[in-house]
């Protein structure tokens, strides 16, 4: 199972806000040893929402949804998820409870929308103001606001993914390679893909730059720590007995 996410919004696409949730997602997901595997940018069109909705349960893949699940009119997600699933919305007795609780006489007419979810969803708790997220299978909608939707998120995983936790995450070690062209280096990377096929072997060439003016070419692999190790070493290896100057990749300024 994969993990992905939809992030919703057209003050993300003109530039009005920026997102942040992709970044916190990575982040809370490598606390747990996991790591997001894609992610998809949306503006507030159903057609395009129902259609990401539709790939995504039907991928199998663990997706977060970010944004449009509120009582506005461009809030377009739990229709569209509906719709996605071929399912009506309903309101959700859970989620109706909260939202009487919170907002009293005035969550009538529109605030109580909030509570409509396809048939069949579960609810997600919110920390923050109590109006929940949902979820439908392994597809979770939680609201744009960061301050609510990260510990929505982490309750999550929590709750209902620790099977997928991993002790042992992956890593990334990486080299520089000093005059390095990629063409010359094809059929190296082509045997090491063969030789590890449990690593992802990356290429991030440069024509120079402050830290290294040369013409260089930054190669890393990523993978379990032990694989990762050897693949490296063999990898140095090779490429020195190819004449090529090797230097460590320099850390960030204060670390």
């Amino acid at each position: 199972m994969q993990t992905g996410a939809l992030i919703i919004g057209d003050e993300l696409l003109s530039g009005k806000r920026q997102d942040k949730h992709m970044q916190a997602l990575i982040r809370i997901l490598a606390a747990r040893g996991m790591k997001l595997a894609w992610a998809e940018y949306l503006g507030d069109d159903p057609v395009r929402i129902e259609a990401a909705l539709r790939r995504a349960f039907e991928s199998g893949d663990l997706v977060f949804s970010f944004g449009g699940i509120g009582a506005t009119p461009d809030d377009h997600t739990r229709a569209c998820a509906a719709r996605a699933l071929d399912l009506p919305l309903e309101l959700h007795p859970e989620a109706k409870a909260l939202l009487e609780a919170r907002f009293g006489d005035e969550a009538y007419p529109h605030r109580i929308q909030m509570g409509c979810y396809p048939q069949g969803a579960a609810i997600i708790p919110n920390p923050v103001n109590q109006v929940p997220g949902f979820s439908h299978g392994h597809v979770h909608f939680v609201p744009g606001f960061p301050s609510m939707a990260w510990p929505m998120i982490e309750w999550v995983l929590e709750t209902h993914y620790r099977r997928l936790f991993n002790d042992s995450p992956d890593i990334e070690m990486s080299c520089i390679a000093i005059h390095a062209r990629e063409g010359d280096l094809i059929d190296l990377m082509r045997a090491f893909t063969a030789r590890y096929p449990t690593l992802k072997l990356s290429s991030l060439p440069s024509f120079g730059n402050d830290a290294i003016p040369q013409m260089h070419i930054e190669f890393g692999f990523a993978g379990q720590p032990d694989l990762v190790g050897i693949a490296m070493a063999e990898w140095s290896k090779a490429l020195l007995e190819r004449g090529y100057e090797l230097r460590e990749k320099a850390a960030p300024a204060g670390q």
